[in-house]
């Protein structure tokens, strides 16, 4: 239908706290001491507090009893020796320093003090205190240094991660530093980009340290899912070519309520028509047609009271993606629209009430979908994902976001995209990535329909649904970054043309606008 984007940069794989482990254990297999990666990760930690501490500032260095302590003595060698005043405290006895840090720790001239809840009056902090292997919620000592921290205000860079947020799920510990900073080793870690991980962070820096490209394979290979950060090297978005016309585009149908509810139809059918579908029409109530045709023109309309006569309306095979949940209702004639519409083995979005009518009922819903070989995405915030998934182990206590959105694809059949501020998008055969291209202003009324409507118009220019989704949300987060304040959900459909040529390398982005990766496309 389309030329596919052939220059981009690679996917971004994260690293699960135990795929870490696997690189690092395969590296020394391989020849690489322990004490060689430790150092080259505490000479990455030392560079980032020479950006944030004055020349011969004074920098406070929490090491704690582990691997992440051996970092942060070797940062502290590496400022000392740079002219930094460093003041080293160690949360446990040094005699209990086993394997690595024990013999970065022997490096150390200066004296060590014990790491107590008092924060002495220094330009920066660096938290060498616990990694993202962290498996306990904090308490005592640890607990209460934290807390000295946090009130302090003083900058301060963690390493690998604030020191009491779980690696792998984002959660915190009990309780855990608020970053400035945070330098982390090889990859992310998911616990990077999910909340409030993300937020206790600050600004994330990846650094290499030695351990190679054949390790880092390894450490992957053995992961049950495949996870990645969202970004354009994740997906392609659809190029035109020369002999591209409206027909080659795709053509978009979302269905819409009655007339009191069909802002949030147009609001989608709008992002459709605005990220490239050739077509879009809005099927609604006759009673609907004139309120809908008051605001709309380039998309067309057409009538439909019920399931029957969506059944005949797809009798048209160049419908080939279809949006259905914004205003529709809830209850059994909604269930009724979701069976044709799976059934008819399209592209499929659903969001709001056509999640909400299948509370409880999800494996009927996945049977739907099954059933007609639908391709199809459902859209769910946290609400409508526990009412949909309810009495499932997709809703699990204890479950990190990306495993629960994971297990959910599996259940549904369908990629599923959690939203919220670190949207989630799992697909049924494990892929899974994390958007943290986004704003908190995004969170206003009928920003979720713009999303399910951009969703529905890549797949009607034939994207593979986790691929669309993929792309609908981090491009959803770029028009919502460059509007900021004010933002309203009228608003993104018009923002995606700058957001498309920038990407397709055709304009720079506006002044002060946060750098993103944009080598997605290429003329």
């Amino acid at each position: 239908m389309h030329e596919p984007v052939k220059h981009r940069k690679p996917a971004e794989r994260l690293l699960t706290v135990e795929a870490m482990r696997r690189v690092d254990a395969t590296a020394i297999a391989a020849g690489t001491p322990g004490l060689t990666l430790m150092r080259a990760a505490g000479a990455a930690v030392a560079e980032c507090a020479r950006t944030l501490a004055p020349d011969g500032g004074r920098i406070l260095v929490l090491c704690g009893p582990g691997n992440n302590g051996g970092d942060g003595f070797v940062a502290a060698c590496l400022l000392a020796e740079a002219g930094y005043r460093v003041d080293l405290r160690l949360l446990g006895e040094r005699a209990a320093l086993k394997g690595d840090a024990a013999l970065a720790a022997e490096a150390w001239t200066g004296p060590i003090g014990a790491a107590e809840a008092e924060v002495p009056a220094v330009d920066l902090i660096i938290d060498a205190l616990f990694g993202a292997g962290l498996c306990r919620d904090l308490e005592g000592t640890a607990r209460a240094l934290v807390e000295a921290v946090n009130r302090s205000g003083i900058p301060v860079v963690a390493v690998d991660v604030p020191s009491g947020i779980d690696g792998d799920s984002g959660a915190v510990r009990g309780l855990a530093i608020e970053a400035t900073e945070t330098v982390t080793f090889v990859a992310l870690k998911p616990g990077h980009l999910l909340e409030p991980g993300r937020t206790h962070c600050g600004a994330l820096h990846v650094a290499q340290i030695g351990t190679g490209e054949a390790a880092l394979a390894a450490g992957l290979a053995e992961e049950v899912r495949a996870l990645y950060r969202n970004a354009p090297g994740l997906w392609r978005l659809p190029r035109l070519t020369a002999g591209s016309h409206k027909y080659t585009r795709g053509h978009a149908l979302v269905l819409s309520g009655p007339a009191h509810r069909t802002g949030a139809a147009r609001l989608a059918a709008r992002g459709a028509l605005r990220v490239g579908a050739g077509l879009v029409t809005v099927a609604s109530p006759t009673e609907a047609l004139a309120e809908n045709a008051a605001h709309l023109t380039a998309i067309m309309l057409r009538p439909c009271e019920s399931a029957d006569d969506l059944d005949d309306m797809l009798a048209d095979e160049r419908l080939n993606a279809l949006l259905l949940g914004p205003g529709l209702g809830t209850g059994p004639a909604t269930c009724d629209l979701v069976a044709v519409a799976a059934g008819a083995g399209r592209a499929l979005v659903l969001d709001a009430d056509a999640l909400t009518s299948f509370r409880s009922e999800v494996r009927t819903l996945a049977r739907h979908i099954r059933d007609g070989e639908a391709r199809a995405v459902l859209t769910p915030h946290e609400g409508e994902f526990a009412r949909l998934f309810s009495g499932t182990d997709a809703v699990t206590d204890g479950l990190s976001k990306t495993e629960r959105t994971a297990r959910a694809a599996e259940i549904a059949g369908a990629v599923v995209v959690l939203k919220g501020a670190d949207t989630v998008i799992a697909a049924p055969d494990g892929r899974t990535a994390i958007n943290d291209h986004g704003t908190p202003h995004l969170g206003t009324a009928g920003s979720g329909d713009v999303l399910g409507g951009i969703i529905a118009g890549l797949l009607a220019q034939g994207l593979e649904p986790f691929e669309a989704a993929c792309a609908a949300v981090w491009l959803h987060g770029d028009a919502g970054l460059r509007f900021g304040p004010g933002l309203i959900s009228e608003d993104l459909p018009e923002l995606l043309p700058a957001v498309l040529r920038d990407l397709a390398g055709g304009g720079g982005s506006p002044a002060g606008y946060p750098a993103a990766a944009t080598a997605c496309l290429r003329p």
